[in-house]
């Protein structure tokens, strides 16, 4: 009977009505290239081979450009806590020299990494269960809201104004999280597989930008205050106008951020489902096809046949070859070795390089000093600033904005694994010279190696621990995986910063040599969880996670138990 039922399907007269307007050289009209076949597992590995090895064209740059305007943002509000420090520190605490408290500039520090765990597992998850479209977006909602609180904080005698920068920034942190898995991702599923690390690796690169932005953008405040700034010999003197001016800056520094992140909502909010999701987890196959032309053509979704659409679904939800997302497929999938393993390998990679790079970059100011650019000369508020912004930006410039975009260009050739290798070996080199010879190297030694582990953390794991979460799951958990990937960072981060680097306190110039031989054996450790990730490179997604093999007929369908636990569906 259900011979005959397949047979009736493709009826003469009910394939033309199905077929859709449009499609030239430029947009090719997929839909109608699958309209006849019958088979979803056919239709779908037919449509997201066309994906694959689609030439690269604008609607790629597009899909870049609205992830990386967010992650632009992301990077900018998570670096631009050390200048920001700098001048809470010249209005608020002018009792105390015109410096944060040494616990104060580190919970403001840790404020948005604690967001961003809570971000990346709660977005990660949600993008998997009611869809990458329907969550996107509202991260820099978050963000925006945040930024623009933070912006117009202010203490009082009840409220200390260190609490309420916490506080948004805690909120600025989830937003933050919520970005890392769901940008991931949507270049990842959106992009041709020749060029995928470069338009992932493109997104990330972001960061660089950000940073470098924010140092440009202290550099600018400082020099139209100038005037104001001057009038005072030195921080712990700068009240009155001079307080007034430095409050007017880090309000300007901060609420900057929301500026992009405005420009990309509108663009986020309509970007259309990833085909990739449609058929593997909405197992929606005519929505699927008909996203794919959309996004093509640049319109936010597809507008597909509904009796076609709902007769497809139907035959899908029996047919597709993809297991069904649900809590017990999850646990039996991490519960093969292979799986467990690659999710350790992303997870621990992230781990043991956040723990480093957050502990150095998020202290650029005390590297600065450390290495000869010290702030200590400055004959006034305007210099001091001044010094710091232009520190910031030689940093940003000598060495991480470079080490981004040589892997951009690099990461399809190259590979992922052998680049983030490489960094891991380079950086534990690196850190076990300026750790265990730190006392008898000049400082013009010690900012060569800083700048070369900036260059090597960008051209190297910190670039590529982004991307291989993005390709190695399959599409039914692949932002659950990214996100316990980029939380596992982030709480890394928040051990290297608030442990570990706290340690330089005790004696600036004794412990700081010590802190970096402590990173040169987590970089070590890098190497060997690097181990258990794949070569991602010239590979499709559904190659890397094995989803182009046919699976048993239980593990599609799920037993009855599955159905109970089985996660909500995004329609």
């Amino acid at each position: 009977m259900s011979g005959e039922a397949t047979h009736d399907a493709p009826a003469p007269p009910s394939a033309p009505a199905g077929k859709t307007a449009g499609g030239n050289n430029a947009y090719h009209n997929f839909h109608n290239d699958f309209l006849h076949i019958q088979d979803p597992n056919e239709r779908r590995r037919l449509a997201l081979a066309e994906i694959d090895k689609a030439p690269f064209g604008w609607y790629h740059v597009r899909a870049c450009v609205v992830a990386g305007v967010g992650f632009f943002t992301d990077s900018y509000d998570i670096f631009v806590v050390s200048l920001l420090n700098v001048m809470l520190g010249i209005v608020y605490f002018q009792d105390l020299g015109g410096k944060l408290p040494q616990a104060s500039d580190n919970a403001i520090k840790l404020a948005t990494s604690a967001g961003t765990v809570v971000g990346q597992l709660g977005f990660g998850y949600l993008a998997d269960v009611v869809g990458r479209k329907k969550m996107y977006g509202l991260e820099l909602i978050v963000i925006i809201f945040a930024t623009i609180g933070q912006a117009l904080a202010s203490g009082s005698p009840s409220v200390n104004v260190v609490g309420l920068i916490i506080f948004w920034r805690v909120l600025l942190g989830v937003g933050i999280g919520g970005d890392y898995p769901l940008s991931s991702i949507i270049t990842s599923e959106f992009a041709t597989t020749k060029w995928r690390g470069a338009m992932m690796g493109a997104v990330f690169a972001q960061q660089g930008i950000g940073q470098l932005t924010a140092a440009f953008v202290m550099l600018f405040l400082t020099l139209g205050f100038k005037e104001a700034l001057s009038a005072s010999a030195s921080i712990d003197q700068c009240d009155g106008w001079c307080g007034v001016a430095v409050d007017k800056m880090w309000r300007a520094l901060i609420g900057f951020g929301a500026v992009p992140a405005s420009i990309a909502l509108y663009y986020r909010l309509t970007i259309p489902e990833t085909p990739r999701y449609t058929f593997d987890v909405a197992r929606d196959v005519e929505k699927a096809d008909e996203d794919v032309k959309a996004y093509m053509s640049g319109r936010s979704e597809g507008q597909p046949d509904d009796i076609a659409r709902v007769r497809n679904r139907v035959a899908a939800q029996e047919q597709m070859q993809v297991p069904k997302a649900s809590w017990s497929d999850f646990i039996r999938h991490y519960s093969i070795r292979k799986n467990a393993l690659l999710l350790f390998g992303t997870a621990g990679s992230w781990f043991l390089l956040d723990v480093a790079f957050y502990g150095v970059s998020l202290n650029n100011t005390v590297i600065l000093e450390t290495i000869g650019y010290s702030t200590k000369g400055a004959h006034n508020t305007y210099d001091y600033l001044y010094r710091t912004a232009i520190g910031n930006l030689i940093i940003v410039l000598a060495g991480a904005v470079p080490g981004y975009w040589v892997s951009v260009a690099t990461l399809d050739t190259l590979g992922r694994k052998t680049i983030q290798m490489g960094g891991f070996i380079i950086l534990t080199i690196l850190f076990v010279v300026w750790g265990f010879a730190y006392n008898h190297i000049s400082g013009n030694a010690k900012l060569a190696i800083f700048v070369l582990a900036q260059f090597f953390f960008n051209f190297g794991p910190n670039m590529t621990t982004f991307i291989i979460p993005g390709e190695v799951f399959p599409t039914r958990y692949r932002s659950t995986s990214h996100g316990i990937s980029a939380a596992s960072g982030k709480i890394g981060s928040i051990i290297g910063q608030g442990a570990i680097a706290t340690l330089r306190y005790k004696n600036h110039n004794t412990w700081l040599d010590h802190v970096l031989q402590i990173y040169a054996l987590f970089m070590l450790l890098g190497v060997f969880t690097t181990l258990c990730v794949p070569e991602t490179k010239r590979k499709t997604l559904e190659e890397l996670s094995g989803e182009d093999q046919p699976l048993p007929l239980a593990a599609t369908t799920g037993s009855g138990s599955d159905n109970h636990d089985k996660r909500p569906d995004s329609s």
